[in-house]
């Protein structure tokens, strides 16, 4: 399979493109959805990488409250564990989706956590 066209799809002359805007929105999508956040929360941006594609990714994690991790300390692995164990877990699966969603060739995913979001409920990757 080449990548101008899927397996038993008609071939026609051109081309597609996908722009860096819509390369974007993806990558902020997936890394929401897999690291429990809002999307409007995520700044995502690509870099050349030798060819490949970088991804930096800066949003912030939610956390819970640090009464309740006193009261109970499993309550920080209901939400994945410490925040660079979380960030850590997700760069594979936002590398693989956001190839699998746009074609583009990832060389990493790099996340910087640029603060916490105190909330009730845990989202586990």
């Amino acid at each position: 399979m080449t990548p101008d066209h899927a397996p038993g799809a008609p071939s026609y002359a051109g081309h597609n493109r996908i722009t860096t805007d819509a390369l974007t929105s993806t990558a902020r999508a997936v890394a929401a959805e897999v690291l429990g956040v809002q999307a409007a929360q995520v700044r995502a941006s690509f870099s050349d990488d030798r060819g490949l594609l970088a991804l930096l990714l800066s949003l912030p994690l939610p956390v819970p409250a640090l009464t309740r991790v006193v009261q109970d300390p499993r309550v920080l692995e209901a939400f994945g564990g410490p925040l660079w164990v979380r960030a850590d877990a997700a760069r594979t699966p936002i590398l693989q989706r956001v190839q699998h969603l746009t074609g583009a060739r990832l060389s990493r995913v790099d996340i910087r956590i640029i603060g916490s979001t105190v909330t009730k409920g845990a989202r586990v990757l």
